[in-house]
């Protein structure tokens, strides 16, 4: 069974309303149509182990929850400045100097109401009308939505397992256009969980440079690597552009809060873009994410790290013993890019159905390769791992069991 798109009548009725042309370049978020199916078969009192949503199973620890109420009852919920509050860009920053030795000027720090707002700002402030903006293929599906939504073409280019499925120098050199304008790329990469090197990083930014181009990295799973910390893009390069969120590492998906670093010369544009899309962040948001760089709250976040490198190194090694084709160890975030071509199972060629078979008879929930791209789609799915340890476990068997039958 196929995953539902929007039907006829929904469409005639989207253009009764006379939507935006923008609308037809951006495809439905199949992350989200999984969740719906799964939640019916939960509804129906099936067992549904989820691995398709990149949400963290922890959430804020108790000093940042306590942060927040302090707040709440101090009546501290207004609009703050629209490029965040001073306090917490200065503690951005001392957090960049104390984990990767870098300093940067919390001016150039601009908080947003998420890494996704970040993104939309990004994309607001650089991409005009006709613009291309290359990207790896896989990727994360709404950067080429975000592109498309302020008029431009994003330029999706096949990676592979040899250059850890990110865009590399040479590539943006040879499909580097008259109309294009920048990159987008993501290191930790969602789907694939690989990072850069920071030869790669180097490399590409350089080959940006000598273009005149911009440069926007998301940086969003930087803080959960496991195999030593990557590179930031900010390290190399003065005029890049990097994307962060406190969704991830530090476990607050439905707070709405990231950030970015911006060029200095570039702050007060995307102060105005910010004043007229967002105002501001969430004003309780951001003060419970100053107690998110307490010492207490930090050791509490490398602890959970460690734990998902604990699923990590038993869940890539299990879902090889299956068949799953996963050529490179993915070092960060909380996905495996998985191949299926080779499983003994009448869908192994087709990953949308593969999903929604296993979902329907293992009660199992992943993500089906559409979502990431158009280099080889059908081929290829997304587990995230960020659920418990033992239900990981029992995942695997169940998957194990479907495909031994």
């Amino acid at each position: 069974m196929s995953i539902p798109t929007p039907n006829n009548l929904e469409l005639q009725a989207a253009r009764a309303l006379q939507v935006a042309t923008r609308v037809d370049a951006i495809e439905p978020f199949r992350v989200m149509e999984m969740l719906k199916a799964a939640g019916a078969l939960k509804a129906d009192g099936a067992d549904v182990i989820s691995m398709s949503v990149g949400e963290p199973d922890f959430t804020a620890p108790e000093p940042v929850a306590a942060a927040a109420m302090e707040a709440i009852r101090a009546g501290i919920t207004q609009y703050t400045d629209s490029l965040g509050i001073m306090p917490l860009r200065e503690a951005i920053a001392a957090h960049y100097a104390s984990s990767a030795g870098l300093a940067i000027d919390p001016r150039r720090i601009v908080v947003t109401a998420g890494a996704s707002a970040g993104l939309l700002l990004a994309c607001a402030a650089l991409v005009a009308e006709g613009d291309e903006v290359l990207m790896p293929d896989p990727c994360y599906p709404c950067n080429r939505h975000f592109v498309s939504a302020f008029g431009g073409k994003p330029v999706l280019i096949p990676s592979s397992a040899d250059d850890r499925y990110q865009l590399t120098g040479a590539q943006v050199s040879a499909h580097w256009g008259a109309r294009t304008r920048g990159v987008v790329v993501a290191s930790p990469s969602n789907p694939t969980g690989t990072s850069m090197t920071a030869q790669q990083l180097q490399e590409m930014l350089a080959a940006v440079r000598a273009k005149d181009g911009f440069a926007v990295v998301d940086e969003i799973y930087q803080g959960l690597s496991y195999d030593g910390a990557p590179a930031s893009a900010l390290a190399f390069d003065d005029h890049v552009i990097t994307v962060n969120s406190f969704s991830k590492y530090f476990n607050m998906t439905g707070w709405r809060l990231g950030w970015l670093v911006v060029p200095d010369a570039l702050v007060p544009v995307f102060e105005k873009l910010a004043q007229n899309l967002f105002i501001c962040p969430s004003a309780i948001a951001q003060h419970a994410a100053l107690a998110c760089f307490r010492p207490e709250s930090i050791a509490i976040y490398e602890e959970r790290r460690l734990e998902f490198k604990r699923r990590r190194d038993f869940i890539v090694p299990a879902l090889r013993e299956l068949g799953f084709g996963v050529p490179v160890m993915p070092d960060g975030a909380f996905y495996v890019y998985g191949d299926i071509s080779k499983l003994p199972h009448p869908d192994a060629g087709d990953s949308g159905a593969f999903a929604m078979s296993v979902l329907r008879q293992a009660h199992v929930a992943f993500v089906p390769g559409a979502d990431f791209g158009f280099a080889a789609p059908a081929r290829h799915v997304r587990f995230s791992y960020a659920t418990k340890y033992e239900r990981i476990e029992q995942a695997i068997d169940r998957l194990a069991r479907l495909l031994a039958r």
